[in-house]
């Protein structure tokens, strides 16, 4: 059997469906101290895909994110579902990069990782939704990108042959490894976190997490990486390497004002399209 090596970015996300006012900081970056915080969709799907090459053609799974101390709580929960390796790049000079930023990082991350054969991301992060780091991470590699991935249906000679979604339909595309594949959700339906591997991983925690007085196990360690760790210019990473700013975020509640009863009538539905017509939603 094949060995394949994958390597999957996670992030753990504010959860959107919460957001206030209070989402934004004057500089223009999230408030994730005011949000709750989620596995992201995608990145989940993600995984699944680099654990189901993992069982249909052998190898690992090592798992990367980007983000502060916090951010530790989803790669615990990759190591449950069956992960491999779990790495946090973390470090203050990384806060507050946009996508250009955050794929240069990540690139360099993997890089330090090492050789691979797979790169999968979720397509894109709720938190964002620009679905613009898988793409350029895989520009900063230096390997092609199938994008939309639904199905791996198979890996051989050093090729994997991928299904991906293209809007209304799909198409199947056949690619030289390495590469780099975006996920969607639909692609798959996660794994449960398994009882066994949260037993052996539920204590492990990266030195940030530690508190004062207290000490951490080898076998409890999890990798810590900052940007010095991986290389990274300085320059290219955080608000200095941002050209993107966000300068407001609006927490908009829709409120109903009456109701209006339209009559199953060709009357009623054009007296309907009349009223939308007037108010701007049509034509």
């Amino acid at each position: 059997m094949s060995s394949y090596r994958s390597i999957v970015l996670v992030k753990q996300v504010p959860d959107t469906s919460n957001i206030t006012g209070s989402a934004m900081k004057e500089d223009g970056t999230v408030n994730r101290a005011a949000l709750p915080t989620i596995f992201n969709p995608e990145d989940l799907s993600a995984l699944e895909a680099a654990l189901e090459v993992k069982d249909r053609f052998g190898g690992t799974v090592t798992v990367v994110s980007m983000g502060p101390p916090k951010a530790a709580d989803v790669l615990r929960d990759c190591l449950y579902r069956g992960a491999d390796r779990a790495i946090l790049v973390t470090d203050r000079r990384a806060g507050g990069s946009d996508t250009l930023a955050t794929s240069y990082i990540l690139s360099q991350a993997v890089k330090t990782v090492g050789e691979f054969d797979f790169v999968f991301c979720g397509r894109q992060a709720i938190d964002g939704d620009t679905a613009q780091t898988g793409p350029q991470c895989a520009e900063k590699l230096g390997v092609p990108q199938v994008a939309y991935l639904t199905e791996i249906i198979d890996v051989k000679d050093g090729f994997a042959t991928i299904r991906r979604a293209l809007g209304n339909g799909w198409e199947v595309v056949r690619a030289k490894l390495p590469i780099l594949a975006t996920v969607v959700e639909e692609a798959n339906e996660p794994r449960p976190q398994a009882a066994i591997r949260v037993m052996r991983n539920k204590h492990k925690r990266v030195p940030l997490e530690v508190k004062e007085g207290e000490t951490l196990r080898d076998e409890d360690r999890l990798e810590q990486w900052s940007l010095d760790d991986i290389g990274a210019d300085l320059s290219r990473c955080g608000l200095a390497g941002s050209p993107t700013k966000v300068f407001n975020v609006q927490s908009i509640v829709l409120k109903k004002e009456g109701s209006v009863n339209v009559a199953p009538t060709e009357e009623g539905v054009r007296g309907l399209i009349s009223e939308l017509v007037k108010d701007r939603a049509l034509g």
